[in-house]
């Protein structure tokens, strides 16, 4: 069975391959219908209504997207300023300690915003902001990626605390007080009085000296006696003379051990112990006093500290010995002065 035409005339679809005198309905020409200003006013004023029914039935999402955000907003501010204070008593560095304050603020406002991005319908744009921070953050990794790298071990030093301000250190073939340590570097003071900026990550990966932490050091002094003299009265010599340092470490006291034959002497090693570095002496200053009062008891006791001795053979195997080639030398001169005495007699 057929199907009924349409009565309406408006509701019959046009036909774009149609020919005309076939019977069927052609597109309109739309050169033949101009856009008037008229119509151009009702369209725009229709859009106008259209956006102004979405932004007041959006309104009150609205309002309580901006009353989120500032509440957002006004938390990370506070918990900025206190997150400010906790770091400074955790952490010696002041940057260290407003960078993760920073973080702090920065994360809850970022909280705030994407709750109320979602709010106004804006569930996309939530959607590229955590794509396009993504790819932001590893791009700035790869792009920056030795200054993150110090960046998280300035963070770990801080954490671990292997040095503070103040402690004397070596780190890197330097040795120095520490001035200061920051995100990118630790910054030190030698004994030469050039600040040295070591990378963090160096610190971090290297062997790390802190002369500071157990608040002592140790003097070795190497001293050579006379294979002629009594080791024991040696012995004693030198606890007496290191002894007598009033800057020596409470409840030590000075230990001497012969430790070797050299080639001209026997070979003793002095230890003894000082407060470093906050003693009442530096460290060069306990060796020189340890040498001169080493070398003062020596004198007093008449102990001799040998200069260099060589013995020269020359009976070697196989060879002549010295002295017989010195008399043969000898003889021979004798009998010349023998002939020349006869022949002036003559």
């Amino acid at each position: 069975m057929a199907e009924p035409l349409p009565t309406d005339p408006t509701q019959v679809s046009p036909n774009p391959n149609a020919v005309e005198g076939s019977g069927e309905p052609a597109l309109p020409d739309i050169e033949a219908e101009p856009l008037s200003l008229d119509r151009a006013v009702e369209l725009l004023s229709d859009k106008m209504v259209n956006w102004s029914d979405s932004a007041i039935a959006l309104l009150p999402n609205l309002v309580v997207a901006v009353v989120i955000f500032i509440l957002f907003y006004a938390i990370g501010s506070v918990a900025g300023r206190a997150a400010m204070k906790a770091f400074n008593r955790t952490f010696d560095s002041n940057a260290v300690a407003s960078l993760l304050a920073a973080l702090v603020k920065t994360l809850i406002v970022a909280i705030g915003l994407f709750i109320a991005l979602d709010l106004v319908g804006l569930q996309k744009a939530v959607v590229s902001l955590l794509a396009g921070a993504g790819i932001l953050g590893l791009a700035i990794g790869f792009a920056f990626q030795d200054l993150a790298e110090n960046l998280l071990a300035g963070l770990l030093l801080s954490i671990r605390k292997p040095c503070v301000p103040g402690d004397l250190i070596s780190s890197n073939g330097h040795l120095g007080f520490v001035q200061q340590l920051n995100l990118r570097n630790t910054i030190i003071r030698n004994f030469s009085g050039q600040v040295i900026y070591i990378p963090n990550k160096e610190v971090f990966k290297s062997v790390l000296e802190n002369y500071s932490k157990s608040g002592e050091r140790r003097i070795d002094i190497a001293v050579g006696v006379s294979y002629g003299e009594d080791l024991d009265q040696v012995t004693e010599t030198l606890k007496s003379a290191v002894s007598g340092l009033d800057f020596l470490r409470e409840d030590t006291e000075a230990s001497v051990y012969a430790l070797e034959y050299g080639d001209s002497s026997i070979n003793f090693t002095v230890r003894y112990w000082i407060d470093y570095p906050d003693g009442k002496v530096g460290y060069f200053d306990a060796i020189d006093a340890g040498v001169k009062a080493i070398k003062r008891a020596f004198d007093e006791a008449d102990i001799l500290i040998p200069f260099p001795i060589r013995t020269l053979d020359f009976d070697a195997k196989g060879g002549i010995k010295l002295a017989e080639s010195l008399q043969t030398v000898m003889d021979h001169k004798a009998k010349e002065s023998k002939g020349q005495k006869a022949g002036d007699q003559a």
